[in-house]
């Protein structure tokens, strides 16, 4: 299906999905001048009251909430708890009609699908009005799922941690003494003869955690293992849930995962482990913590004037590959405040240097293709970090699923600057691995030509295999240029998007939100349907 936010949020004529011919697209819209993040942060620090509450905290009620419905005075709740945003509107980079669809209400639904990533307790954390005061029959509620959620030992899912007005302080359970009475139990996420299972055994110098999923599983990139202070965490992710241990080798057929690790000292072991909070869960994985690990930046490799490959060594005890077509999140700390952006990981080369496929290899390291911009917030940083510094790195997110490929014969790929690094593993995938394909064409635009990315490892490609093909357009070329120039548009896809009879076509697009949403529109007047798209937002 096409992956693009839903046409509620943001607003189909909103600046955030539409923006003018030309315009660069890192912006949702153009902020006056003196109001980016840094200039935010600046104004988080300065010491003004922006809640208008000097400095208190409140409970607010549904009803209080409500009342807060305007541009100069506008409160929304996110995760239960409540933030004047007023002060933020002209620091918003997707504009003021964004925000004020969660005036006066709760705005956790919108903020997700849009960016979950972002972390807003940080950015918005001067803003904070309180906490949403929440109502007795509800209170019973949220006791009632805590009591269930403490019920996992015995073998029961707990349900996923809640995502709307509940504050945050009913996720912490009771004591197992507690006298809190659980009521009827909500219906479980899946059935329950389908719900994984774990187990584990010894040797004398090895301990073993089995997974049984119950499932098939892809050959990689479902299992993420982090071994972090004493702390054992497993998480499988498995389609649209995710399957967590807290106290690799992969039988793809059967679902199941081994984990095993060497003990320190030979000896038997009494017990695995202590449980700790969401041990042996299942989750939707959109409502999971997104957690993160410390990587080292072990190089950065030049690929064009102002873009490099970062490459990141995983901790000690992490295992862990990133599916093709997923991203991670990078996080920083830039003027005591947490900056977090998605990134799509490519790998070292396009081509490989044997054509022995790497799917099922695991990873040590994770290399990014980041364009740093000077006027950018995380990307300096990024670029004035030294080698064997620290970065932290999230798990791999995404909705992005290799069963979208399955039986494709013709792949067509749109991409537009650094729109190309979740095309560039797409590509090395769909000529190893997919038997099906027949070619695969991809149309790169850029401004000028020492802005393509991998420009001659992609000729190279394209001249040994034929079922390859590239095709760059330049917005701003030289004189010399004798390729096609200008901007995407229905008479460049008409020659490029064909539908051989009895073929099976798909098309993937990736680059600013004004490419990809004008792009996807032409794709669309070209007779391809939804399930034959997929936009990549990472």
């Amino acid at each position: 299906m096409l992956n693009v936010p839903s046409q509620s949020f943001p607003a189909a004529s909103s600046q955030q999905r539409v923006a003018p011919a030309g315009q660069s697209g890192r912006n949702k819209v153009a902020l006056k001048p003196g109001h980016s993040l840094m200039d935010w942060i600046r104004v988080a620090k300065s010491g003004r009251d922006l809640t208008g509450l000097r400095g208190r905290l409140i409970d607010v009620t549904e009803e209080e909430l409500q009342k807060h419905n305007t541009r100069d005075d506008c409160w929304t709740c996110i995760r239960g708890m409540v933030y004047n945003v007023s002060p933020y509107m002209d620091f918003h980079p997707g504009g003021e009609e964004e925000l004020m669809k969660a005036a006066g209400k709760d705005g956790t639904d919108l903020f997700d699908q849009v960016h979950r990533w972002v972390n807003y307790e940080s950015m918005l954390k001067e803003c904070m009005v309180g906490r949403m005061a929440v109502k007795a029959s509800t209170a019973l509620k949220a006791h009632s799922v805590i009591k269930d959620s403490i019920t996992h030992l015995n073998g029961l899912a707990p349900p996923p941690p809640p995502t709307s007005m509940l504050p945050p302080a009913f996720l912490t359970p009771p004591s197992p003494s507690s006298s809190l009475q659980p009521s009827a139990a909500p219906p479980p996420t899946q059935p329950k003869d389908a719900r994984p299972r774990y187990d584990w055994f010894q040797t004398d110098v090895t301990v073993n955690i089995v997974v049984y999923t119950k499932r098939k599983l892809p050959s990689s990139g479902c299992t993420i293992v982090d071994l972090q202070d004493g702390v054992l965490r497993v998480e499988v992710l498995l389609g649209k849930m995710s399957y967590i241990l807290r106290q690799f080798h992969t039988a793809c057929a059967v679902g199941k995962i081994q984990v095993s690790m060497r003990k320190a000292a030979k000896g038997k072991w009494e017990e695995l482990g202590e449980p700790l909070e969401f041990h042996d869960s299942l989750f939707r994985k959109k409502d999971r913590a997104i957690f993160y690990r410390e990587c080292i930046l072990v190089s950065k490799t030049a690929v064009t004037h102002d873009t490099w490959v970062f490459r990141l060594q995983l901790p000690l005890g992490t295992l862990m590959h990133v599916p093709v077509g997923k991203h991670i999140y990078l996080k920083s700390l830039i003027q005591d405040s947490e900056v977090v952006k998605p990134y799509t990981p490519v790998e070292e080369t396009l081509v490989p240097a044997t054509l022995d496929s790497t799917q099922g290899t695991a990873a040590t390291d994770i290399f990014l293709m980041i364009k740093v911009y000077p006027d950018g917030v995380l990307t300096p940083h990024l670029n004035n970090l030294n080698i064997g510094d620290h970065l932290s790195v999230s798990s791999p997110d995404g909705p992005f699923s290799l069963r979208l490929l399955r039986e494709v014969t013709h792949l067509y790929l749109l991409a537009a600057g650094t729109g190309f690094t979740p095309m560039a593993r797409v590509i090395r995938l769909a000529l190893q691995d997919l038997g099906s394909l027949r070619k695969t064409k991809l149309m790169f635009f850029n401004r000028q030509e020492r802005d393509i990315l991998w420009h001659s490892e992609l000729d190279g490609l394209a001249a040994e295999d034929e079922r390859f093909q590239v095709e760059y357009i330049l917005s701003e070329p030289c004189d010399g240029w004798t390729g096609r120039k200008g901007r995407v548009e229905a008479s460049m896809l008409t020659d490029f998007l064909v539908r051989p009879e009895g073929s099976k076509v798909f098309v993937c697009v990736c680059g600013p939100s004004a490419f990809a949403e004008l792009t996807v529109g032409l794709v669309r007047q070209h007779c391809f349907s939804e399930e034959e798209i997929h936009v990549f937002q990472g």
